[in-house]
């Protein structure tokens, strides 16, 4: 044995095997010499009855005085019972983030994954996942250990999103062409929302044991606040009436001024069929909305359209694809068209849902009314069945379906009840609408405005 200087190891030369050069003043500190030459300073100590060797680092990067020195360090370490060994194995086996949102993906896929109300996500849900993991959670963050990620990295993560460095023209399945990621602040709030459950689900898989992303401020998303206003509904009307002079957009025209009238979702209304709207009843029953299975009441203005549809109906959707068996598939790539470079290019189908929540709340209607109107799990519908004698549920669909009528076709009017019974209900909505042309007519007469 020898004292391990700088002019011992410089003179260690390699052999036919491996070996170690032992120090002579502390006891398990050594090097070790391979047979390519390289040289690496090491520490050799009992654990648990074993004998560990940990591994300091390589001569060059380390002089013996610098792996002396963390050797005694590492010596002291294990005397109160820590095993450096054994604790740099584990570092190297800890799981990365991306393959985290490998494992959280599989169980993902087979339906193991909780949404709302305790149910597995939906497919569509799930693409959304998908994007968010691979475009944004992966490429920012996907090197990292799980269990070195702190609420820094996570904020820094959250405004490079924001700042677009994830932004990307991907190749699409449901679009033709190419489509762009983005980023932006409501990108970003919903990645991390989905990083925090995804940590969440490290956290019960006994992972880590906190959530690093608990506590991180997010970008309010703006498009969540966006509503239209009175002149945004007319400039909407007549967007719509010239996009439907084009054969190719009728559909979609169609579409578009229904989640207008109900507040439904975008796939809610797209993937409608016919044996869940019941016009008997003024109501939709939707199998499978966010909240599972759903009861929308209807105004009458819904209600006549869906009745005139039918007549013409092809397969089980009521906006059919080609063929008549699939849902219409075009919508998404309609919808940018119909809105491009016009005063509505930043809305989305929320904006008209949110809308319609907004103009309920504007007409007097209360919260509980106005959540069992567009299916909020807090408001749903106590009852599995809607019996027409609901009459202030139907009242109010149609009270506030026929004023976003009147402002998509460019009329102001008052609001007004209505009767439960379907002529009654006809005879108060043509009052109704009447009294609004006279009332603009007036109006525009005396150069004053006259609002609901």
């Amino acid at each position: 044995m020898a004292k391990l200087t700088k002019r011992a190891v410089d003179a260690a030369e390699a052999g036919a095997k491996d070996y170690v050069i032992w120090d002579d003043e502390l006891p398990g500190f050594g090097l070790r010499v391979f047979t390519s030459g390289k040289r690496s300073y090491v520490l050799q100590y009992r654990s648990a009855g074993r004998s560990r060797r940990f591994t300091i680092g390589l001569h060059g990067v380390w002089t013996p005085e610098r792996a002396r020195q963390e050797a005694k360090a590492q010596l002291g370490r294990i005397a109160q019972g820590d095993d450096p060994a054994e604790e740099r194995l584990l570092d190297r086996k800890a799981l990365t983030v991306k393959e985290l949102c490998d494992l959280y993906l599989a169980d993902l896929q087979a339906g193991l994954i909780l949404g709302k109300g305790g149910r597995p996500k939906k497919p569509g849900t799930i693409a959304s996942d998908l994007g968010r993991i691979h475009r944004h959670i992966v490429p920012l963050l996907g090197s990292r250990r799980v269990r070195d990620l702190t609420k820094a990295d996570i904020t820094r993560a959250m405004k490079d999103i924001m700042a677009g460095k994830t932004r990307i023209s991907v190749m699409t399945k449901n679009l033709r062409g190419r489509s762009i990621v983005r980023g932006g602040a409501g990108t970003a709030t919903r990645t991390i929302g989905l990083l925090g459950g995804i940590l969440t689900y490290a956290v019960e898989a006994g992972i880590i044991e906190t959530n690093p992303a608990h506590g991180v401020r997010r970008p309010k998303d703006n498009v969540r606040a966006r509503r239209l206003s009175e002149a945004e509904y007319r400039v909407l009307g007549d967007l719509l009436k010239t996009a439907s002079k084009n054969e190719n957009y009728r559909m979609s025209v169609e579409i578009i001024r229904q989640i207008a009238l109900t507040g439904c979702r975008r796939m809610e209304m797209v993937t409608l069929r016919w044996d869940e709207a019941d016009t008997d009843c003024s109501c939709l029953r939707l199998k499978d909305s966010k909240e599972g299975s759903s009861i929308r009441p209807i105004g009458l203005p819904v209600v006549e359209y869906l009745e005139r549809r039918r007549n013409e109906a092809i397969g089980d959707y009521v906006f059919p694809g080609r063929g008549g068996e699939n849902a219409f598939g075009s919508f998404p790539n309609h919808w940018g068209k119909i809105f491009a470079n016009s005063p509505l290019a930043d809305i989305s189908p929320h904006v008209l849902r949110h809308s319609f929540a907004s103009v309920a709340n504007d007409l007097g209607f209360t919260e509980v009314t106005i959540a069992a109107l567009v299916g909020h799990a807090k408001g749903s519908v106590t009852s599995n069945y809607i019996h027409t004698l609901d009459t202030a549920l139907i009242m109010a669909a149609d009270t506030i379906s026929g004023y976003i009528q009147g402002l998509l076709d460019g009329i102001e009017f008052k609001q007004t009840a209505y009767a439960l019974d379907r002529g009654s209900r006809k005879a108060a909505l043509v009052q109704f609408l009447q009294g609004a042309s006279i009332s603009r007519s007036t109006s525009q007469n005396a150069g004053e405005h006259v609002g609901p």
